[in-house]
């Protein structure tokens, strides 16, 4: 499971690349690495707050997608920093189904380094696909 930034892909923008042997590796290297945009070190979120996400979709693409989007939803609207801890997805009659389990607090600007302001997931070039290996997912952060 990881990720890294690619740089001189989008000028206005911040692009990753993740990589993971199985799907919720890759949910979790994505997550990790839209939060990282936002905050310079992710061990500063201590998990003072538990939510469980639960998203449906008939595209799994999508479902990374608004799992990213729901992160952003979090910082924006109730200044809550979320970690994904867990992420557990099942396919089941041409839907897929995730749970995620996500820990986090407040943002506090005197011990959360801030980076960057995520205002969205951009479908610009919005790829989740199977690789030799695993999975791969590439992400454009609107900044």
């Amino acid at each position: 499971m990881s990720y890294r930034y690619l740089e001189d892909f989008a000028t206005a923008d911040i692009a990753f690349e993740a990589r993971a042997e199985d799907l919720n590796g890759l949910f979790l290297s994505a997550a990790d690495a839209t939060m990282n945009v936002m905050i310079e070190n992710l061990d500063s979120i201590r998990p003072v707050t538990l939510r469980t996400v639960r998203i449906e979709n008939t595209a799994i693409d999508m479902l990374l997608f608004d799992l990213l989007q729901e992160l952003i939803y979090y910082k924006d609207a109730e200044q809550l920093l979320l970690r994904a801890r867990s992420v557990d997805i099942r396919e089941e009659q041409g839907a897929f189904f995730l749970t995620a389990v996500t820990e986090g607090e407040k943002l506090n600007p005197e011990r959360h380094q801030q980076r960057a302001d995520v205002k969205a997931v951009t479908l610009h070039q919005f790829v989740v696909q199977k690789v030799d290996g695993g999975w791969r997912s590439l992400v454009i952060l609107d900044v």
